[in-house]
């Protein structure tokens, strides 16, 4: 009698033992979760076209831009980090520091980079009207985020 008491006190350890290890697991891996859901540095928008007839004027490549987001407190330092659409024209981010929970927006034509606006200094359009899709990735090469619109692509 005494060794079946001394087993279930010892099975009823076990399970609130584990019950505690689940309860202070499940915050962790939910959290994982938020994060992937909500990146760090994400593509927030994009303006693919241009208002208006594309007329290549500077004013008109610089109407189309992508906008990279800090969703983190801290700032992010971007540099080596590199802005690519489906055709291959990449931008590539120098000496570029997001400030926490801030947003740049990159360019397509000429202009003087700000905090808040970079360019690419193209003389072309870089981003497709249809359908493309740009893809953020760090300076070692991993994809941060993508963003794709148009035909076959749903946006997020």
């Amino acid at each position: 009698m005494s060794a079946s008491v001394t087993a279930r006190r010892i099975a009823a350890t076990v399970l609130a033992a584990g019950a505690v290890v689940s309860a202070v697991a499940l915050p962790a891996s939910a959290h994982d979760n938020d994060r992937n859901r909500h990146p760090r540095v994400e593509i927030s928008a994009v303006r693919a076209d241009s208002p208006g007839r594309d007329t290549r004027t500077n004013r008109s490549l610089n109407d189309e831009w992508v906008a990279i987001t800090n969703n983190d407190r801290r700032a992010v330092n971007l540099d080596g980090w590199t802005l690519r659409g489906e055709d291959g024209n990449r931008y590539r981010f120098r000496n570029v520091r997001l400030a926490g929970r801030a947003t740049v927006r990159i360019h397509t034509g000429i202009g003087r980079d700000t905090r808040t606006d970079l360019y690419q200094d193209r003389r072309n359009y870089v981003w497709g009207d249809r359908s493309d899709t740009a893809t953020l990735r760090d300076a070692r090469g991993r994809t941060v985020d993508t963003e794709s619109w148009g035909r076959g692509h749903h946006r997020r």
